[in-house]
């Protein structure tokens, strides 16, 4: 079975290049925004008319989060025109799509983790683009899964855990927002989910396989604060960090205040195990 994987130089297309090797029954086809440009529907179609791919992992993404206030288009292009375009090259190519969306698409008010069928309301272009990308994939194609996720990060790219260690490196102290609960992400475990569901799938009969919007992130609550302290307190690192509020750290755009996500449905469904985003950040030093 041929998996291509977009975004192949990201974070998760990092981690699951990183994973690769334990799935020695798959053909893996890693394509960065150089190999295939998702945006173009054209090269899209060529590159699937040219490779017999059998699963299509969209690990591609716009997810500068602030510079997307301003750069509506190019986020528009690759969260929703992308996604569309890989929709429908998998349907015409009888292909399955897994596409990676997150914990954006909600506006933070809710007091409990969220379920996928809770109301969506983004604050911002970065998460109203991949509610849109979300709905393109759906609009396209039956044989789909959609996974949220949040905070993630990795040995792999430019994520959190790396700023913080640079910042620290750098400053005696640092002042972390407190206010916005969520749950960290290791792409690693990201990555095992998913080729989890790639598994589960190749092995079941079609009218077995359940196809449809998935939660995923490590267990646990945390604020950025929190994991913060995590982060230097596994790798020793000696700073004062200081607690803030959002309203004291203003960004261009607009974050939501919590955004636990429920994760029952993909345990339950693929019989997935998650660790505590304590334990899975100590793989990371």
């Amino acid at each position: 079975m041929v998996i291509l994987v977009t975004g192949a130089s990201g974070q998760l297309g990092q981690a699951i290049q990183f994973i690769a090797t334990n799935y020695p029954d798959f053909e893996f086809i890693f394509a960065s925004s150089q190999d295939l440009d998702i945006t173009n529907q054209e090269r899209v179609n060529h590159f699937f008319d040219t490779n017999k791919i059998d699963f299509c992992i969209n690990a591609a993404a716009y997810t500068a989060v602030d510079k997307a206030e301003s750069e509506i288009e190019k986020a528009e292009a690759i969260n929703v025109v992308g996604p569309k375009n890989l929709a429908i090259a998998c349907k015409k190519n009888n292909a399955k799509l897994i596409h990676i969306s997150t914990d954006f698409v909600f506006d933070g008010a809710s007091k409990k983790p969220y379920l996928e069928t809770d109301l969506t309301n983004p604050l911002s272009v970065y998460g109203k683009t991949k509610l849109e990308g979300e709905q393109a994939v759906i609009d396209n194609i039956d044989e789909y899964f959609i996974i949220r996720t949040s905070w993630v990060y990795s040995q792999f790219g430019n994520n959190f855990m790396k700023t913080m260690l640079r910042l620290a490196s750098e400053r005696e102290s640092l002042s972390i927002v407190s206010d916005q609960i969520g749950s960290p992400t290791n792409a690693v475990d990201l990555a095992k989910a998913i080729m989890q569901i790639v598994c589960h799938t190749e092995r079941s009969r079609s009218s077995n396989i359940q196809y449809g919007i998935y939660n995923f992130s490590n267990e646990g609550i945390a604020s950025w604060y929190d994991f913060a302290v995590e982060i230097f307190r596994i790798n020793n690192v000696v700073i004062d960090v200081n607690p803030i509020t959002t309203e004291a750290f203003p960004t261009p755009a607009k974050r939501p205040k919590y955004s636990l996500l429920d994760k029952s449905k993909i345990k339950n469904a693929f019989g997935i195990e998650i660790k505590t985003w304590q334990e899975s950040l100590l793989q990371t030093i």
